[in-house]
Parts: structure tokens; sequence; C-alpha cells
């Protein structure tokens, strides 16, 4: 009796853990998701600032707002220093893919609504991946 207790007790500790990796790898891939999306934001946001139209600086504002609306939904899950890494690497791919500073036509085409839902619904995000890194 005494062993099959035991046994149960490994077990359910082995489940702890496994389901503890799986959320580990969930926030881990939400977070580099909320990453690229600040990235996106800031590349975004400056492009338009740079582009010196008075008309479009609410528009950068907000997006620049979205940029760090993201970030600290990432902090959350992950520390600063983290967060802080993944934008800026995933700012250096985000530009790299670009074929000029002022080229935000792809970008936007990949970012612009799947940030917008992230952003708006990030516990859905986690679910998502929750679910997928099971």
């Amino acid at each position: 009796m005494l062993a099959k207790k035991k046994l149960s007790m490994v077990i359910f500790a082995a489940s702890v853990l496994s389901f503890n990796s799986f959320a580990g790898e969930a926030e881990d891939a939400f977070t580099q998701e909320l990453a690229e999306c600040a990235a996106y934001y800031q590349i975004a946001s400056d492009a338009i600032s740079a582009m010196n139209a008075p008309q479009m600086q609410a528009v950068g504002e907000r997006l620049q707002q979205s940029g760090q609306q993201a970030i600290e939904i990432a902090a959350k899950y992950q520390s600063e220093d983290k967060v802080a890494a993944a934008v800026t690497k995933a700012a250096e791919q985000h530009k790299a893919s670009m074929p000029n500073s002022q080229s935000l036509g792809p970008l936007m085409g990949k970012y612009k609504e799947k940030c917008k839902t992230i952003i708006a619904q990030p516990d859905k995000r986690l679910d998502y991946w929750t679910m997928a890194t099971m």
C-alpha cells in the first residue's frame, strides 16, 4: 500500500513538472510574439514620425502606445531584461527584412491585425500557446 502511495506521488509530481514545462514554453512563445509586435509598433511609429506629416502624428503616437503595451504584457511573463533583448532582436530582424526604412507594407501585412488582436485579448493568445505547446 505504501509503495502504491509513493508511486502516485511520483506520478503527480511528474505531471506538475510536465505542466510547468508546457506553461514555460507557452509563455516563451507568447512573449516572443509580443516582442515581435512591440518591435513592429516601434518601427512603424518611427517611420511615421520621420514622415514629418502632422496629420499622421496621432497614428504614430497610437503605434508607440501599442508597442509599450506589448512590452508591459510581456513583462508579466519574462524579466524586463529578457523582454528588452527580445524586442531589440525582433527589431533587427524586422529591419533586415525591409527593403528600406519606409517600406512598412510587408511588416503591416504580417503584424497589423495579428498584433492588434494579441494586445486586445492577451489571455486568449496565451491560452492558444498553452494548447499549442502541450
